[in-house]
């Protein structure tokens, strides 16, 4: 009997699920600490094209099963912590492209990837203020979970490893709290976090000196700023034939959308002009804000899809989509086929 006893794709899975990148990013860590692919492979009862498949969704308590037996398989209990360092990297284009709309950290901050929509159902990262702090909140959608590490490190490894290399100065942890009882091990979580650690806290997370809201991000080098302007470039240029008001409408959707939960509240604010004022203004230019912002994700889709660096995943969180499938589901509306027919 498979130890994650996986459903096929066409069964009817959880309310909870997380996409294959999870399990992929799992093995690539058991692989590194000298785990035997072919038996963890067996033992899992998935195959590798099992987690090649970017459209496949698995129940989280699999992905649970799976840490435990990578666990097993590895002797690491610090599992957890590798996975943040794999996601970090696994993420680093996505990054550049969020980074690329921002000239601040806390601008940033308001268009960090969303762990829910890049991962899956297992919780997400909230940012508040405390204090001379900022706090990086680890939030688990199954309360049960933050007992276990799994999740926890994985998550605030990756959050740690992004604030520290967005910015020209350094953003150093300043202390880390964890859900989870204090483990005998301690070497691995200080090199992550530094020697400032508690743990049995309420809530498992990170403080970060407040004064770094104002730190300004790294300016890319010129060849990715090229490539990163480049749907900038072909959506404002003069020949685009658009109003200098649709110009900024489209650059204000472009900034917002990786946010997620694209509104035309949201778009009016950071215009810093009323609901009914954008609404008036549109039907002036002969169009309304869901056009203008549906136009505006089909001509960046293509633009983001010519970019081989970048995931369908990652394309769906840069155009605010909140999951694969409703941007492949999109795609085909606007272009007949599917971002990966398309590819």
């Amino acid at each position: 009997m498979p130890v994650l006893d996986l459903p096929p794709t066409t069964a009817l899975l959880p309310e909870r699920t997380v996409n294959s990148s999870a399990f992929k990013a799992l093995f690539q860590a058991a692989e590194s600490l000298g785990a035997d692919l072919g038996v963890l492979f067996r033992e899992a009862g998935i195959t590798l094209s099992d987690i090649e498949d970017a459209d496949r969704r698995y129940p989280v308590d699999a992905l649970f099963a799976l840490y435990e037996l990578v666990e097993g398989k590895t002797s690491t209990p610090d599992i957890g912590l590798y996975i943040g360092r794999i996601d970090y990297i696994n993420r680093l284009n996505l990054q550049l492209y969020a980074c690329s709309a921002c000239t601040t950290f806390r601008e940033y901050l308001n268009v960090m990837p969303s762990v829910l929509r890049i991962v899956g159902d297992i919780g997400e990262v909230k940012v508040r203020r405390e204090g001379e702090f900022i706090r990086l909140d680890w939030q688990p959608l199954a309360p049960d979970s933050a007992s276990q590490r799994y999740l926890t490190d994985s998550s605030l490894a990756v959050a740690a490893a992004i604030v520290d290399s967005v910015c020209v100065r350094p953003i150093p942890v300043r202390a880390a709290h964890f859900s989870y009882s204090q483990p005998a091990d301690l070497n691995l979580l200080q090199q992550h976090f530094g020697d400032n650690l508690l743990f049995d806290q309420p809530t498992s997370c990170l403080y970060l000196d407040r004064a770094s809201l104002d730190y300004a991000l790294i300016r890319l080098d010129a060849n990715w700023v090229q490539a990163l302007a480049q749907p900038i470039r072909y959506l404002f240029e003069d020949n685009n034939n658009s109003s200098d008001f649709i110009v900024a409408v489209r650059k204000t959707l472009l900034r917002l959308l990786p946010s997620g939960d694209m509104n035309i509240d949201k778009a009016a604010e950071a215009l810093n002009i009323s609901r009914r004022t954008l609404q008036r203004r549109l039907a002036e230019q002969g169009t309304q804000f869901l056009q203008v912002l549906q136009e505006l994700r089909a001509e960046l889709a293509l633009q983001y899809l010519s970019d081989e660096r970048l995931s369908i995943t990652d394309i769906a969180f840069l155009l605010g989509y909140g999951d694969h499938s409703s941007f492949s589901s999109a795609f085909r509306i606007w272009h007949g086929k599917s971002p990966r027919e398309f590819r």
